[in-house]
């Protein structure tokens, strides 16, 4: 198990909710409204970043409440983990480990974790951008120091960014410093998107291309992957870059190319079902890659409903053999028959919790 005790404290439509005595398979059921998606949001905080919603803070704290909320689990090995927002604190997360403040950032060395939902359908139809966040989220879940990195880049970025779109001709120097900084994060961004990828390819050419549709991925770099490199270039499109307003080359224009295997029909390109398998070969195979060096989590939302049976007994089977404590949510039992008998099952009404099994 990788969490139990989990508590969560005027948090959306939960005003008080306690879930213990976890399994490998968590299922919450309920109607639509209910607040099961909250349950798996306050789960999705426990690493960094903005959740699986990607909500603002505001919207976090329950209306009941003074416009805080809290969620705090237990880790399996021992030692506690907490994330909210403190009433006197409104525009800012905070995060415990141990009883202790730490960094939202942080988190990422406590606990590895990732998610599928249905706004994740529309993944290969949407901008670069929701690829790259999706990347990066695949990345920290293996590499807990690419939290940083990614903070450190998207800072000299703006910056960099702002100075190019000033009337005044920017300081060569201070330039230069940012540059650098872009560089050196940015090569470590890059490298490790690049890392994974690979790694992920590798898995996914063992696979067959049944009963998931199976993806062949290509990482297509914005920039040079070495830091000096990547420094180079900045430098030498400066005048093209401050013409433009904004920065034209580095890892902030990577993007993740899925092609079907098979078919060799670009992602973007294939159905709403072959889509949704896609995304799903991907998921586990990533979760395959999940080390023991820190507990896992998998968090998905609605995803046994809108699968056939053999697919779904599919999915259980693989989920059932990787080392990650699953939660899952449905509207109704039927579907997650198979795992009934060793799953905790809770039934979700009104953000209030009921154990079933």
């Amino acid at each position: 198990m990788a969490l139990d005790r989990i508590t969560l404290t005027h948090f959306r439509n939960h005003p008080a909710t306690r879930l213990e005595e976890t399994a490998q398979f968590n299922l919450l059921v309920g109607e639509n409204g209910a607040g099961k998606t909250n349950v798996l949001e306050a789960l999705s905080l426990l690493a960094p970043g903005r959740g699986l919603r990607r909500a603002a803070l505001t919207e976090l704290p329950g209306h009941s409440g003074d416009g805080g909320c809290a969620v705090s689990a237990d880790l399996a090995g021992g030692g506690s983990l907490g994330t909210g927002i403190r009433p006197d604190r409104p525009g800012r997360r905070v995060a415990r480990a141990n009883g202790a403040e730490i960094a939202a950032l942080g988190l990422s060395e406590w606990l590895s974790i990732g998610w599928l939902t249905p706004a994740m359908d529309r993944l290969f139809s949407e901008g670069a951008g929701a690829r790259r966040r999706f990347l990066d989220r695949l990345v920290l879940a293996l590499e807990p120091g690419h939290a940083r990195h990614a903070a450190r880049m998207e800072s000299a970025l703006r910056e960099r960014n702002r100075l190019l779109a000033e009337p005044a001709e920017p300081d060569p120097a201070w330039l230069d410093a940012l540059e650098s900084q872009l560089a050196e994060a940015g090569a470590l961004v890059a490298q490790a998107r690049a890392r994974l990828v690979t790694a992920l390819a590798e898995r996914l050419a063992l696979l067959p291309e049944a009963p998931f549709a199976r993806p062949e991925l290509a990482y297509q770099p914005g920039g040079p992957l070495e830091a000096e490199a990547l420094a180079a270039e900045l430098r030498a499109t400066r005048r093209r870059d401050r013409g433009a307003g904004r920065t034209l080359t580095g890892p902030h224009r990577d993007e993740l190319g899925v092609v079907m295997a098979g078919k060799g029909q670009p992602a973007a390109a294939c159905s709403t079902g072959e889509q949704k398998a896609l995304l799903i070969a991907i998921t586990l195979a990533h979760a395959d890659l999940l080390e023991d060096s820190r507990p896992a989590l998998l968090l998905l939302d609605e995803v046994a409903a809108h699968l056939d049976p053999l697919r779904r007994s599919a999915l259980f089977d693989r989920l059932r053999a990787g080392r990650a404590q699953v939660w899952l949510t449905g509207t109704e039992l039927p579907p997650f028959e198979a795992i009934a008998a060793e799953a905790a099952v809770w039934r979700v009404r009104d953000g209030s919790v009921e154990r079933l099994t």
